[in-house]
């Protein structure tokens, strides 16, 4: 056969290089866009989650900020009752135990905080001396909350209570309570227990908007003022991450649950002047809400932008698929014309040398072989150029059958345009040829060499390729030169541009071809 091919009509691939991909085009046009678009996409997804995390950070800091805003309210507050009991305390009407005269001041203080309010005067024992609710002090009960009286005495300043209920009112009370001096001893023990209405209006006035959440805690962490849902909370401990954190340190920020079950990004600080806590709280979900609206904003433009590149890619792929059809198409109709007209040069050969010798017509079939080795080479790579190495190994195939160690092939890689490929491929069988009749492959102990380097100190760079042989029979020159010495040359000349020489050395023949290298196409 002048053009073998293998089963499936294809040329079979090279042992050691990797197959290709199954993949068809509009896979691969659609990997590939999807490969650019994810990580555009991951990276969007990213920028939003850095900014949720950053807007989550300022949260933090903000509701810090204002539990400490807070706290200085409450604290300016309580300072001002704190204020005015002391100057109750110093009236002359209560260190002469003028109560009734007393009564009169007292009353003008407790207006000053609405109804509710109520000022208490008791011994270190507990034992009521003044109401401001009423003059029949016989008929009260003894005070509550002993250990707030016991500290007045004890240290002689100010002290607050925690939430207790009222012996008198018996409603939930919280009571600020200042010592009062007579030769420098206490004596009495003031006590003004304000409307706790004061201090959940403090809190509601100082809540930012409807998403935060504002308690008051006393020193035992329970609660006495919240928004929202101060009739189900107040009198109710802290949870119990929050709790916790109350009963390490006296500031904090940390995420916890409030008694609504809501999460919150909280904070909290404790008041110097009465132990009290301030805390504070906004609902995560305000701050999680942006965060996932941004991740579907940029899922949903990235999916119709993906969708879009998808749609086109596929388009693409469908437009190039036809074009690469019918450049198949005509390629093939090349091999085939080309491949007709080899077998026809076969048959009018067979036919001319009839009456020649079986040697020529082995030379002339040869020949004919070598233009079919290229051609089929260069169909492979669908007439794109070939690389000099396989260009070679086609063209030596018939001769590294039965020794493929006996020729050695060295050189860099270079590829070739469709011209050279014809023209070297043709070449190297003459040469190769010429050494299985008489020289180093004529016998059993010949090798060859087949160098080639790419020269670059020309404009263009040309190739040289070196053919030496060793240890063939003893060498000759020729008396005159045969139609393959001249095919060489000329064809090195004529349509390679270059020179083609024969040296017949003593140890072996050595060719040389050189030649411009045309631009692989």
């Amino acid at each position: 056969m002048v053009c073998p091919k293998s089963k499936s009509g294809a040329a079979a691939p090279e042992p050691g290089r990797p197959r290709l991909s199954k993949l068809t085009l509009p896979v691969r046009l659609a990997l590939l866009v999807t490969g650019t678009m994810l990580p555009l996409i991951v990276f969007a997804v990213g920028i939003a989650v850095y900014n949720y995390r950053q807007d989550r950070d300022d949260a933090t800091r903000r509701v810090l900020e204002n539990v400490r805003s807070m706290r200085l309210v409450l604290d300016s507050e309580v300072q001002r009752m704190t204020d005015g009991l002391q100057v109750l305390a110093l009236t002359n009407s209560l260190r002469n135990d003028d109560f009734q005269s007393f009564r009169r001041i007292a009353l003008g203080f407790v207006e000053q905080y609405g109804r509710g309010g109520l000022v208490l005067i008791s011994d270190r024992k507990g034992r009521l001396l003044f109401s401001s609710a009423t003059e029949d002090t016989a008929s009260l009960p003894a005070r509550g909350n002993l250990g707030t009286i016991e500290r007045v005495f004890a240290r002689k300043s100010p002290q607050y209570s925690d939430l207790f209920i009222g012996a008198i009112s018996g409603r939930r009370v919280l009571t600020v309570e200042v010592p009062v001096f007579r030769d420098g001893e206490v004596i009495y023990d003031l006590c003004f227990s304000p409307p706790i209405s004061i201090f959940q209006e403090l809190v509601e006035k100082q809540r930012p908007d409807q998403l935060w959440t504002v308690s008051l805690l006393d020193t035992k962490s329970v609660v006495f003022a919240r928004v929202p849902n101060p009739s189900e909370t107040i009198g109710k401990q802290a949870s119990g991450a929050l709790y916790d954190a109350m009963s390490r340190t006296s500031e904090a920020a940390l995420s916890s649950v409030s008694l609504d079950g809501v999460a919150l990004s909280s904070a909290f600080t404790k008041s110097g002047l009465t132990g009290w806590t301030v805390v504070a709280g906004v609902a995560e979900s305000s701050l999680i809400a942006p965060l996932w609206r941004n991740i579907a904003i940029t899922s949903l433009i990235g999916g119709i932008l993906l969708l879009t590149g998808l749609t086109f890619a596929v388009r693409m792929a469908t437009t190039i698929a036809r074009g690469e059809m019918l450049h198949n198409l005509l390629i093939d109709e090349l091999n085939h014309r080309v491949k007709n007209t080899l077998a026809l040069m076969q048959a009018i050969a067979v036919q001319t040398f009839r009456s020649a010798s079986r040697d020529e017509r082995t030379k002339f079939e040869g020949r004919l072989g070598a233009l079919a080795e290229a051609h089929n080479l260069l169909s492979q790579e669908k007439w794109a150029g070939s690389e000099l190495r396989d260009v070679i190994a086609r063209a030596l195939q018939p001769f590294l059958l039965n020794s493929p160690d006996r020729i050695r092939m060295a050189g860099p890689a270079v590829p070739l345009s469709p011209r050279l490929a014809v023209v070297l491929s043709m070449i190297v069988h003459e040469i190769a040829t010429n050494a299985a009749k008489y020289g180093a492959l004529s016998n059993e102990t010949g090798r060859v060499t087949l160098d080639w380097e790419v020269i670059t100190d020309a404009p263009k760079p040309r190739l040289r390729l070196i053919w030496t042989e060793v240890g063939g029979p003893p060498v000759t020159a020729p008396v005159r030169r045969g139609f393959g010495s001249r095919l060489i040359e000329r064809s090195a000349r004529d349509q390679l541009g270059g020179e083609a020489t024969v040296d017949f050395l003593p140890r072996g023949v050595v060719c040389t071809v050189v030649c411009t290298l045309d631009e692989a196409r």
